[in-house]
């Protein structure tokens, strides 16, 4: 199996470090508010990487992390607490913004068909581990305390920019009007490891440390949780492009620096999901949800399909035509899929060779365009008999995850996602709160999520009823 190593910027053959066990760690979701799909295209394709291991033989252990506290607008230590705003936005606590957001997060993650992590660990249930991270570091000589936090001194390193080489002009403090200079950082990427009162006063969430009460910086979670559930050695560390700098690169000069020698061999990124406004976000205050589309009548599997129809190292553009268009032709992959009869006996040769030809385009760096093109070829291939293809199939979607073999299916009723009263009653609440803040986008999802789940909202001059359709 071959993989395209970020850190080496080449397509290399992998090697696990256990022979056994492939141990995986995937940034997880900052919970303040719902993912969008081009987040979901990331959990996509680290869920192709599993089930593909997996098809290979190989055990797996997947880690994710849940960032439920101190993770900035920007990821360079500047800006507002993201969970702080999301609770401000919505008049709740923190930790109810981040169950609230966490639930929609994995409920989405299973429509879309992607296994769920053998272990999934929340921040704020880790403190303790990162204080004692920080005080190693700190002992080590790789930290320093200055004006009430504690800092990762990136000058001790041999080298820091490991992924990619920046310009020096790139790294200079303030040259860009939207970030701001920290006084007390020695060099220009160091980096936050224990936030106190000199950050934010206010802050929601705030714990007893050797250092004075505050939180943890964003980047030593995702060390800690991976050392706690993995161990001294990961075999690939999965994310986003965008993380590549700083959290990544910061994941790796702290986590060597605790260690002593390499961390993880391999990492792998997916690109960003663009529209034609440019890359999907949600600092612009305009995304699109799962239960957005689905209510465009795109369900999670024809978005799942979409995404594999792309190469995971390129840059996808979404758009409503494109997105329909792949609906349209998955919609026409079932149906005839749906019309093979199984009556007669598998074919051990050609199962065998379009299995190879499976094989090898998954094992080449995650190739799910090329296997479904192999997939469209045996469905078009007469010398195969029905069954061989049927059987074939059910082996492929071991991998693609698509629901080839499932009965087809329209109706709302059936990709529903149960609701409680009360939940419908919050929902409605975060809408007209939404409203009020003029966050009209908000509320507008939160509108057609509760549509999605078969509830339609009706505003009254005495408020907001919903019936159920």
């Amino acid at each position: 199996m071959k993989i395209y190593n970020s850190l080496s910027r080449e397509i290399e053959e992998f090697v696990p470090y256990d022979k056994n066990l492939v141990k995986i760690y995937t940034c997880g979701p900052t919970v303040y508010n719902f993912a969008h799909i081009g987040n979901l295209r990331c959990y996509i394709m680290e869920d192709i990487l599993v089930r593909t291991l997996m098809y290979n033989g190989y055990n797996v252990k997947r880690v994710m992390n849940v960032t439920d506290v101190g993770h900035l607008s920007d990821d360079s230590d500047y800006g507002d607490d993201k969970m702080l705003k999301g609770a401000k936005r919505e008049h709740k606590s923190v930790l109810e913004i981040a169950k609230f957001y966490k639930d929609a997060f994995f409920n989405d993650l299973k429509k879309l068909n992607i296994l769920k992590p053998d272990v999934i660990e929340n921040a704020t249930d880790c403190i303790s581990n990162f204080i004692h991270a920080i005080e190693i570091l700190l002992k080590k000589g790789f930290a320093y305390h200055a004006g009430g936090n504690i800092y990762f001194d990136t000058s001790k390193l041999k080298k820091y920019h490991v992924f990619f080489n920046f310009k020096q002009e790139d790294l200079e403090i303030a040259v860009r009007d939207e970030v701001s200079q920290d006084e007390y950082k020695r060099n220009p990427n160091d980096f936050v490891l224990w936030f106190t009162k000199s950050k934010f006063d206010n802050q929601a969430l705030k714990w007893d440390s050797p250092w004075g009460v505050g939180y943890p910086g964003w980047h030593i979670e995702c060390s800690c949780i991976a050392m706690k559930h993995l161990g001294e050695h990961v075999d690939i560390h999965c994310g986003g492009i965008g993380n590549t700098f700083p959290h990544h690169t910061n994941e790796i000069a702290q986590s060597e620096a605790i260690l002593g020698h390499e961390w993880c061999k391999y990492w792998m990124h997916v690109l960003h999901l663009h529209t034609k406004d440019g890359k999907m976000s949600k600092s612009k205050g305009e995304f699109l949800t799962l239960d957005v589309l689905t209510n465009k009548g795109i369900n999670p599997c024809e978005y799942r399909f979409f995404c594999l129809q792309s190469h995971y190292r390129k840059q996808l553009v979404f758009s409503d035509e494109i997105v329909q268009n792949a609906a349209h032709s998955y919609k026409k992959l079932k149906n005839r899929i749906l019309q093979l009869k199984d009556d007669e006996e598998v074919n051990k040769l050609d199962f065998e060779r379009y299995k190879q030809s499976f094989i090898d385009a998954i094992n080449d760096d995650l190739n799910t365009s090329m296997a479904l093109t192999i997939l469209f070829n045996l469905l078009k291939d007469q010398s195969v008999n029905n069954s061989t293809k049927l059987k074939l199939i059910e082996d492929f979607d071991k991998v693609l995850a698509l629901d080839l073999l499932a009965p087809i299916s329209n109706s709302k009723e059936e990709i529903q996602v149960s609701i409680s009263s009360d939940e419908i009653k919050d929902l409605i609440k975060q809408r007209n709160i939404a409203k009020s803040n003029k966050d009209y986008k908000l509320a507008d999802s939160i509108r057609e999520q509760l549509l999605n789940a078969g509830i339609k909202l009706i505003d009254t001059p005495n408020g907001t009823i919903y019936e159920k359709q």
